[in-house]
């Protein structure tokens, strides 16, 4: 009877001492707890995402000016050329999905980074409608693996002040 209760202790602490967590859940710093959001499209797909996955770590989005501030500048779609079909059309692209976002810290210089994703996309003229949707559909998820890389990102914040960086305060006892 104690032998499996045993196994999955042992199993559980084993995971555990790995540093082992279940995929989406970041250990966001405790100065960020509260943090302000903003953007240049309050209603745009990106923010809302953004927005979604903060809340469900348990930041709180404030209006406080002293707060740290994430910034989403800009997002941006591109796509290029990966082959084309013997009458010239084009068969498949490459969909490039940037987000250039900042992180400011109370009296710090903004931290900047960059998102990358990159997707191939086949493209055929005969089922144009449903490209459509799919090219929808993968713009999307392209969104949603952002957000989720944007909030690992956030993870990695550190505060030049509290760290023991060479840029920090020196103060010698």
């Amino acid at each position: 009877m104690f032998r499996p209760l045993l196994s999955l202790l042992l199993c559980a602490t084993l995971l555990t001492g790995c540093g082992f967590h279940l995929q989406g859940s970041y250990l966001i710093p405790d100065e960020l707890n509260q943090m302000q959001l903003r953007s240049d499209d309050h209603y745009g797909e990106l923010h809302r995402l953004v927005r979604e996955r903060l809340r469900l770590h348990q930041i709180t989005l404030v209006e406080d000016e002293t707060a740290p501030m994430l910034r989403l500048d800009d997002d941006r779609l591109e796509r290029s050329t990966l082959s084309l079909f013997p009458s010239g059309q084009v068969a498949e692209y490459e969909l490039i999905y940037t987000v250039r976002f900042s992180v400011i810290l109370p009296e710090q210089e903004p931290q900047r980074f960059n998102v990358e994703i990159r997707r191939d996309y086949l493209d055929d003229p005969r089922t144009a409608l449903a490209k459509t949707r799919e090219l929808e559909l993968l713009l999307e998820e392209m969104r949603e693996q952002a957000a989720d890389r944007l909030l690992r990102t956030l993870a990695t914040i550190r505060n030049d002040k509290t760290s023991n960086s060479p840029q920090g305060d020196d103060t010698a006892s």
